[in-house]
C-alpha cells in the first residue's frame, strides 16, 4: 500500500493523470526577480533623474511653481498613458459612480500632488543620494500605520528590530561636522524634512489606495490617480506662476523617460502583486535606496563612498529586510 496525502491506494488501483494547471509566467521565480528588480532599477533612477531635469529646464532652486508645472506634466501624462493601456487591455477605465470618482480624487490629490509637492522641493534642496536613503523611511511609516490599522497586520518584534534599525540608517545619513569636529546633525526642513514628510505621505496614502483597490483594477485606479493629481499639480503649478521652458532633444527625452518610467514600473508592480505573495514582491523595495544612491553618485557625480553614507544605506536595507521577510511558518 502507498500513502497519497490522508488515504491509502492498493498498489494496483489505476491512478488518473490529471495534467497540471498551466503556470502563470508571472509566478516564476525568476521573472518575479527580475520584473521586481526592474521597476526598483527604474524608481531609483528617478532621482538623478528630476534633478538633470532642474537643470536642462533652466528651473532654478527656489522656482516652486516650475517644479510643480515639471511634476504636473510627468504624471499627468503618465496617468493618461496608464488609462489608455489599461483601456486597450480591455479594462473598464470610465463611468464610475460619484463615490468612486471622489475616491480617485482624494487619492491623486494626496498621493500625487500633495506628496510630491514635499518631494520635488525637498529634493531641490538635498542631494539624491540622501533623498533616496531618506525617502526609504516610506517602509517604515506603512509598518507603523499598519500596525494601528489591520488587526491582521500588527508590529512584531522583527518589525520593531527593522525600523530601528532603518531609522537609525536614516540619523547617520543626516551627520556632519560642527563645530570643532564634533559630530552634528546636517538637516534642513526644506531638504531633508520634506523628503521624509513625503515618504509619510505616500504611506498613508499607500493604505488608502489598498482599500480602494479591492473594488477597482490597481493599474485604473492608478491610471485614475495620477492623472488627477498630475492635472492638480499643473493647475497649482500655473497659477504661481510656473513655466516648462527650454525644450530641447535632451530634456523632451528626460521627460519622456519619466513618463515612461512611472507608467512602466507601476503597472509592472501591480502584475507582480496580483500573481504572487505580496511579502515576496515588497521583500525587493530595499534594492530602491540602492540603485537611487548609485545612479545618483554616476550620473550627478555625488559622493556615495562617505562613511555615514555607506552606513546609512547599509542600515536602511537591513531595515526594510526585516520588516518585509516573511516569518518562517510554525510546524505542527
Amino acid at each position: 500500500m502507498h500513502r497519497f496525502g490522508s488515504s491509502t491506494l492498493p498498489m494496483s488501483a489505476p491512478i488518473t493523470s490529471v495534467p497540471p494547471a498551466r503556470p502563470c509566467a508571472l509566478t516564476d521565480r525568476r521573472t518575479v526577480f527580475l520584473l521586481a528588480t526592474f521597476c526598483c532599477l527604474l524608481w531609483g533612477s528617478s532621482y538623478p533623474a528630476i534633478k538633470a531635469g532642474y537643470a536642462l529646464f533652466g528651473i532654478a532652486r527656489d522656482d516652486t511653481a516650475s517644479k510643480l508645472v515639471f511634476a504636473g506634466w510627468r504624471f499627468a501624462l503618465a496617468g493618461v498613458a496608464l488609462l489608455a493601456f489599461a483601456a486597450a487591455s480591455g479594462k473598464r477605465v470610465g463611468g464610475w459612480p460619484a463615490r468612486t470618482l471622489g475616491q480617485f480624487a482624494l487619492l491623486g490629490l494626496v498621493q500625487t500632488a500633495l506628496q510630491y509637492w514635499f518631494f520635488y522641493i525637498g529634493l531641490a534642496h538635498t542631494t539624491g543620494v540622501k533623498s533616496s536613503i531618506m525617502n526609504a523611511t516610506g517602509t517604515f511609516f506603512s509598518v507603523l500605520l499598519a500596525h494601528w490599522i489591520y488587526a491582521n497586520d500588527r508590529l512584531s518584534y522583527g518589525k520593531a528590530i527593522g525600523c530601528a534599525v532603518g531609522f537609525a540608517g536614516v540619523m547617520v545619513v543626516n551627520l556632519g561636522a560642527g563645530l570643532g569636529g564634533v559630530l552634528a546633525l546636517d538637516f534642513s526642513l526644506l531638504g531633508e524634512g520634506f523628503v521624509v514628510i513625503a515618504a509619510a505621505v505616500l504611506a498613508g496614502a499607500s493604505i488608502y489606495g489598498k482599500r480602494i483597490s479591492q473594488g477597482v483594477d490597481p493599474i485604473v485606479m492608478t491610471g485614475w490617480q495620477l492623472a488627477i493629481g498630475g492635472a492638480a499639480l499643473l493647475v497649482l503649478g500655473y497659477a504661481l506662476g510656473g513655466a516648462l521652458t527650454r525644450f530641447t532633444p535632451a530634456s523632451t527625452g528626460l521627460l519622456a523617460y519619466m513618463v515612461l518610467l512611472s507608467s512602466l514600473a507601476i503597472s509592472l508592480w501591480s502584475l507582480l502583486l496580483k500573481h504572487n505573495r505580496v511579502s515576496l514582491v515588497t521583500a525587493f523595495n530595499f534594492m530602491v535606496p540602492v540603485f537611487g544612491a548609485l545612479l545618483s553618485a554616476l550620473f550627478l557625480h555625488e559622493t556615495i563612498l562617505e562613511w555615514r553614507n555607506a552606513i546609512a544605506l547599509v542600515l536602511v536595507c537591513v531595515g526594510i529586510w526585516l520588516v518585509t521577510r516573511e516569518p518562517r511558518a510554525r510546524r505542527p
